[in-house]
């Protein structure tokens, strides 16, 4: 089976048994993994290319025929730190003219749509651009960073201060999310395309395939410092900072709550004209 993967840090648990022993022998005789932004896990499982992807949960109202794998989720239910709206001081949200956006994930930039809805600026453009705080500074009053950008962009918060000399501030999407729904903020969830191949009938699910993905992410949350000692060799972040996003800031099991986040984005998004009318439909198992 064809696993769409995303390659940025925050499903570093999820992705445990995929990656280290004991289980990752026996896995890669059963899935090929592929790692990605995002959006193009999205393409993917969209087009056929892979039966399993860990999508943006906008890409679920656009796709017809999938459904969510039961159990893992990437969540936040307070400051999820890797999702941020940088602007300058001197204008508030609702009087921004124009918003840099990295389109690495577009349930994100949706999410970031809906607040500007609800903060009176429903109309400001989005601009397409390439994750670089700099750059999108340059061409528009703010900037929507995504992943390990954004995480990067809150390491360097003091140095682009000494640098430019301009006042930002730093608003976590999902915090701001919460403060005005109350609601979960859900980003990506495992899905599967409706092949006879992992989808029995068009709606069973075969429980092993259930079971690699949830004992795979236990596994990742119960080896948190091998995780951090892992990514710290590879981003400029520091220790602590890591393992505070893996345990505190990031989510990982798909319960009520975040079903009920979920419902809520849909809802809203219809409301707003943003997407389609959308029925979540989560995969039974056999």
């Amino acid at each position: 089976m064809r696993v769409a993967a995303i390659g940025f840090l925050n499903p570093a648990p999820l992705m445990w048994d995929f990656e280290h022993p004991p289980l990752d022998e026996a896995l890669r005789k059963r899935y090929i993994v592929d790692r990605m932004t995002p959006a193009e896990c999205a393409a993917r499982l969209a087009d056929g290319r892979a039966d399993i992807g860990l999508i943006p949960i906008a890409s679920l109202a656009t796709t017809p025929g999938l459904r969510i794998l039961p159990g893992c989720t990437i969540a936040s239910k307070g400051k999820v730190r890797s999702l941020i709206l940088v602007h300058r001081a001197s204008m508030s949200p609702n009087k921004l003219r124009s918003v840099a956006a990295d389109a690495a994930s577009r349930t994100t930039l949706i999410y970031a749509r809906m607040l500007f809805h609800k903060w009176g600026n429903a109309e400001v453009p989005f601009l397409p651009m390439v994750a670089d705080l700099d750059g999108m500074l340059e061409r528009a009053d703010a900037a929507i960073l995504i992943g390990d950008p954004a995480l990067l962009a809150l390491e360097e918060r003091n140095n682009q201060f000494e640098r430019t000399g301009e006042e930002l501030v730093y608003l976590d999407l999902a915090e701001e999310w919460r403060k005005l729904t109350g609601l979960a903020f859900v980003s990506a969830v495992w899905a599967v395309a409706p092949t006879g191949i992992i989808v029995a009938g068009g709606s069973v699910l075969d429980e092993r395939v259930v079971q690699d993905f949830i004992l795979s992410r236990d596994h990742g949350l119960a080896n948190i410092d091998a995780l951090v000692s892992e990514w710290s060799t590879r981003f400029p972040i520091p220790e602590q900072t890591i393992r505070m996003y893996l345990t505190a800031n990031i989510h990982y099991l798909l319960d009520e709550e975040c079903v009920e986040g979920m419902r809520g984005f849909f809802r809203m998004a219809a409301e707003y004209g943003i997407l389609p009318a959308y029925e979540m439909k989560i995969a039974d198992s056999q």
